[in-house]
């Protein structure tokens, strides 16, 4: 026992401060913290201490817990006086909060005064020079706790100056907090005018840069300038020189302007005089102008006059050349008597010869043959080129150009030459161009010339066919080809005489490459089929329609007619006691269709002829699309094609009267308004009807 240390000194060494007091403002202890303490409070937590040393009869340490915060530094004590502490002033926040910090880290904590132990109950223990109380007995009981009163009263006193010395040291710091927060301030303000005034010298600095650039190029622009002013005084002396020079000139130029100035004076008076004569020269053109109208007007009435003269209906015969491969004919079948001027003129007349086996003689000898003779406005023999039928229709269709419709068929049995005559052969030879692709060429050609006489022409194309009654779009293209059904014959507007198709293609045409296209596209889609006498014959009807639109602005002139060429389907005839296929009862059925529609015209133009109420145009769609070309002032020309082998020789014959009663017609009815009179004429079946 006599080893272990005393209470008092146990106590005195756990409260010891062995750290600093304050290193930063943060970690200053509160006022409600656990080391500021009462006295009743301290001797609570000595209370259980003096029980275990009554029961165990011994002395044991007794361990007062420290504050949770860091220990506050205290100043060395005398006689329970706390010292204070100096704070050394300096002028100015800055300053102040320096010094503040400063001796708050300065300060160490001081070391406790040792207590005396007390040599007997009551008595304080005795004190030795240079020494350490001696330790109280273990009996002493009272004695200890005598000590531990004693050692609490001055920790107690100590406590109050330490709370004394916080409370300073909070004030201290909350005054140093406030002057670091204005230095703060101060110090950001000042940095900011620190940035400002860097900027401010990096701008002068930059200017600075821009004003020595600038003080060189001025130097640079002084020096040249002054190379400049030498050259503009060497240009002064110069010019001086020069200006002399102009001012002799300039007496020589006064001269010459008095001279001018007169001879102007003459020009004016010859300007005046060219005026009159424009003007009157402006007035002889726009009579001439009016006069070349006049002329104008006055061919188209003498060519529309000659063209009546000639005959509103005429009828030409063309004979196709012999093929390679077929058998020619014997000399006298086809003979093409000269014209009525001689042999220069073109032939007009054709004799045909047929022999015929059941007619014989009395001695049983074979009948001589029999010659047919017919005669029409011109005949073309199988020599006759494309150009050559071309020339004789030229007239013809300028007629159209001139405002009056045209009309021309070509008719004929399969095989005869229509198509060929009406589009051309194949290939792309110039010689064997059909009227079409000519027509619309002379057209295209004169159209261009008129443009100089102040008209405008414009020219819409359509090509349809007339299939078995049924009327189809051969320039049809895409989706639409081959709807033929849904074209429909129809008037353009109410009260309108214009006729249209519907679902039609009508195109506008400026050139012959268009025209080449369109000519293409319909060879294409027109029906066709293999009968007896072609390999592929054309089953319908084919009409190529052109409107032409002509327009005189200046004088407020409109004119506007059709050019209608149509090439006719063969009119040849089936035998009807021949067993019918299903092939060749569709070849029937479209016989009887075609020749019901050459029926239906011969109708409506005998009616026409006659003068009749009725003409019966929608029996059929051909005459009905054609009715505003089929009367009146329009031009119509036939051609009647005929094949040069004796084997058609009887579709020959029928294609021939047929054509010589047309021209019959013509002649007896000259005089008719009507411009096309054909007989009634039957088609009959049977091939050898005569």
């Amino acid at each position: 026992l006599s080893q272990q240390r005393p209470p008092l000194m146990e106590v005195k060494g756990n409260l010891e401060l062995k750290t600093p007091l304050v290193k930063a403002s943060s970690r200053l202890p509160l006022p409600g913290s656990r080391l500021k303490r009462g006295p009743d409070q301290m001797e609570d937590a000595l209370e259980p201490a003096k029980k275990r040393t009554r029961g165990l009869g011994a002395v044991t340490k007794v361990n007062i817990t420290r504050p949770r915060g860091p220990p506050l530094r205290t100043a060395p004590q005398t006689h329970g006086q706390t010292a204070a502490q100096k704070v050394p002033k300096k002028t100015g926040p800055r300053s102040t909060a320096v010094s503040t910090g400063n001796m708050l880290r300065n300060q160490k904590p001081a070391p406790a005064a040792p207590a005396a132990p007390a040599p007997k109950p009551g008595t304080a223990p005795p004190m030795v020079a240079g020494k350490k109380p001696g330790k109280r007995p273990a009996w002493d009981l009272k004695g200890q706790l005598y000590d531990l009163n004693e050692e609490l009263k001055r920790y107690r006193e100590k406590n109050q100056a330490l709370d004394r010395d916080n409370q300073q040291l909070q004030e201290q710091l909350k005054e140093a907090q406030q002057q670091a927060k204005t230095l703060g301030t101060e110090c950001s303000t000042l940095e900011e005018e620190l940035t400002r005034v860097r900027t401010q010298a990096e701008q002068g600095q930059q200017e600075l840069g821009h004003l020595r650039a600038h003080v060189s190029e001025i130097e640079e622009q002084l020096s040249t300038k002054e190379e400049l002013l030498q050259e503009l005084q060497k240009e002064q002396l110069e010019l001086q020189e020069e200006r002399r020079a102009l001012a002799t000139r300039l007496e020589e130029q006064e001269r010459r302007q008095q001279a001018l100035e007169a001879a102007l004076s003459s020009s004016q008076a010859e300007v005046v005089c060219l005026r009159q004569e424009t003007a009157s020269q402006a007035t002889l053109l726009a009579e001439r102008g009016d006069q070349l109208h006049g002329l104008e007007m006055e061919r188209r009435r003498l060519h529309n006059q000659l063209q009546e003269l000639k005959g509103n209906i005429r009828v030409f015969c063309r004979v196709r050349p012999v093929l390679a491969g077929e058998p020619v004919p014997s000399s006298g079948f086809l003979l093409f008597p000269p014209g009525p001027a001689g042999p220069s003129d073109p032939p007009t007349c054709l004799s045909l010869s047929r022999s015929d086996d059941r007619r014989a003689t009395l001695s049983g000898a074979p009948a001589p043959p029999t010659r047919h003779d017919f005669s029409f406005d011109r005949v073309f023999p199988p020599g006759s080129r494309q150009d050559e039928v071309f020339e004789e229709i030229s007239m013809l269709v300028q007629s159209a150009l001139d405002g009056y419709p045209v009309c021309i068929f070509a008719y004929g049995q399969t095989g005869s030459g229509k198509t060929f005559t009406m589009e051309g052969g194949p290939g792309e030879d110039p010689q064997l161009e059909g009227l079409i692709p000519r027509a619309l060429r002379h057209l295209f050609s004169v159209a261009q010339e008129m443009n100089g006489q102040g008209w405008t022409y414009s020219f819409v194309a359509s090509y349809v066919e007339i299939y078995n009654e049924t009327v189809r779009d051969l320039l049809a293209t895409g989706t639409r080809k081959g709807q033929g059904g849904e074209c429909e014959i129809r008037r353009a507007g109410p009260g309108s005489e214009e006729l249209t198709v519907t679902n039609a293609r009508y195109v506008p045409v400026s050139c012959e490459k268009e025209v080449e296209a369109l000519l293409h596209l319909a060879r294409q889609n027109r029906a066709v089929a293999r009968t007896a006498q072609n390999e592929r014959s054309s089953r319908s009807h084919s009409v190529f329609q052109l409107q032409i639109s002509g327009e005189h602005a200046a004088r407020g002139l409109q004119c506007g007619a059709p050019l209608n060429l149509v090439d006719l389907a063969g009119s040849e005839r089936l035998d009807p006691g021949l067993a019918l296929g299903p092939g060749e009862r569709d070849r029937l059925r479209e016989t009887q269709a075609i020749n019901s529609s050459l029926s239906t015209l011969g109708l409506v133009i005998m009616a026409l002829s006659n003068k009749e109420s009725h003409v019966p145009y929608r029996n059929s769609k051909l005459t009905y699309l054609l009715q505003n070309s089929l009367g009146g002032s329009a031009k119509m020309l036939m051609f009647v094609n005929i094949s040069p082998l004796e084997e058609n020789v009887s579709e020959s014959l029928n294609s021939l009267r047929f054509a010589s009663k047309v021209a019959t017609c013509r002649q007896e009815h000259a005089n008719r308004p009507c411009t096309l009179i054909l007989c009634n004429f039957q088609f009959h079946l049977s091939r050898d009807a005569p």
